[in-house]
């Protein structure tokens, strides 16, 4: 077990004050059978009245409302988490599902739903011809498949990114490179295109072999995936790593799309030109 804390600030800064619309906060880390939350601190300034609420994925939500106009705003989240995701994860997969091709239980692909669904268009099939590449053969080992494919995503170069948006999985293709929400998307999206379920994570990378990509010094943002495979569950891919298991891993927020599933989203009223900048400030370690 890892004890490890948290440190995430976003400094948003405006050339006069401007009135701040409803904002969406997804910072508290995510509890599992692997993460145990020992603490977490969300601070806002100017004041802001926040309530909480869990949305459709079991996701903790904060919602700020403020009360004046504001030239500066700073949201802060502190959390001190327990890790204890075993580094070489052993998988015990229904023997139903060993195999791929397979069929989801009928109550399995209904509750799955929308993540068997792709989100974005797949112009010529593109993605799904792409996917279907890893298929070794007639039935394949359905793991074997996963981890082939989360290589083969792995093998397209990383780019950190600052811009907003994500990469369509056909743009990331093209251009053979992505950001880690880029890569993410694209894994998810093949699997979905195998007849699978899968959710984009979006979380917090431990780095402290300031070893793996995606990650700035100890630790950074990032965004991975998970596969739900009966008897296993929910299997955790970093594509960007090629990495499997959720060791390095500390989730906050699982989606359908990772635009759901964004650290801070909200609005703000003022005259044109009114933004100045805006700093993400975030460390992981013991």
């Amino acid at each position: 077990m890892v004890g490890l804390r948290i440190h995430h600030r976003t400094t948003y800064r405006y050339r006069q004050p401007v009135s701040l619309g409803p904002h969406r906060l997804m910072l508290r880390p995510r509890e599992s059978r692997d993460l145990r939350l020992v603490s977490s601190v969300l601070t806002v300034s100017p004041d802001a009245a926040v309530g909480w609420a869990d949305d459709v994925a079991g996701n903790a939500v904060a919602t700020a409302t403020f009360r004046a106009p504001a030239e500066t705003l700073v949201i802060a989240c502190a959390s001190q988490v327990e890790l204890s995701a075993a580094a070489y994860p052993v998988f015990d997969i229904a023997a139903s599902a060993i195999a791929f091709p397979f069929r989801y239980a009928d109550d399995e692909w209904t509750d799955l739903g929308a993540l068997t669904v792709r989100q974005y268009p797949d112009e010529g099939d593109r993605v799904r011809t792409w996917a279907r590449g890893f298929v070794a053969g007639d039935p394949t080992d359905t793991l074997s498949l996963l981890r082939d494919l989360n290589a083969g995503v792995g093998g397209l170069a990383y780019q950190a990114r600052e811009d907003e948006g994500t990469q369509s999985p056909g743009q990331t293709l093209a251009l053979e490179a992505g950001s880690c929400r880029d890569l993410a998307t694209l894994f998810a999206e093949a699997a979905r295109s195998l007849g699978l379920g899968a959710r984009i994570v979006s979380g917090y990378l431990h780095d402290p072999t300031r070893t793996l990509l995606g990650s700035a010094d100890a630790g950074s943002t990032h965004a991975w995936v998970e596969v739900y495979l009966p008897g296993a569950g929910w299997i955790t891919f970093d594509p960007t790593n090629r990495s499997v298991g959720g060791a390095n891993l500390i989730p906050v927020a699982v989606a359908r799309d990772i635009r759901l599933a964004m650290p801070v989203a909200g609005s703000f009223g003022g005259p044109p030109g009114s933004f100045r900048d805006m700093a993400v400030e975030v460390s992981v370690g013991a």
